[in-house]
């Protein structure tokens, strides 16, 4: 397999996206009532990142079948390293606590056609 940047340069000259983001896989690693405490700060502080313009995306996972709730989570972050994607995830009161471990990975998003509607008035926007 190539080197992370020499396919970022080959997908981009193929005429591909390439637009880099760093993903975190947050998966359980405490009581459900210990994550349940700890939920109020992980929240804000993604509100935080998402302020900063850090955060991306991010969301609670299910499980494996699609109908249960298990805690772990899916994070995507804008930053310029992975060193600071890691900094960004590591601050994150669930994994600061020991209350999540987690994974992180560079995401090189090539394709796709994501859409968006707003309604101002209602403050409403729809992802599709």
């Amino acid at each position: 397999m190539p080197l992370w940047n020499d396919y970022k340069e080959t997908a981009r000259s193929r005429g591909a996206l390439a637009f880099e983001l760093f993903v975190v896989e947050s998966t359980p690693s405490a009581a459900p009532e210990e994550m349940q405490e700890t939920l109020p700060r992980h929240l804000a502080y993604q509100k935080e990142m998402e302020a900063a313009g850090s955060l991306f995306l991010a969301g609670p996972l299910s499980d494996t079948t699609g109908e249960q709730m298990v805690g772990a989570g899916l994070i995507i972050y804008r930053a310029q390293s992975m060193e600071e994607a890691r900094a960004i995830a590591e601050s994150d009161p669930m994994h600061a606590e020991g209350r999540r471990t987690f994974q992180l990975r560079k995401w090189l998003v090539n394709e796709g056609s994501p859409s968006f509607s707003t309604a101002l008035s209602d403050q409403k926007v729809t992802l599709g």
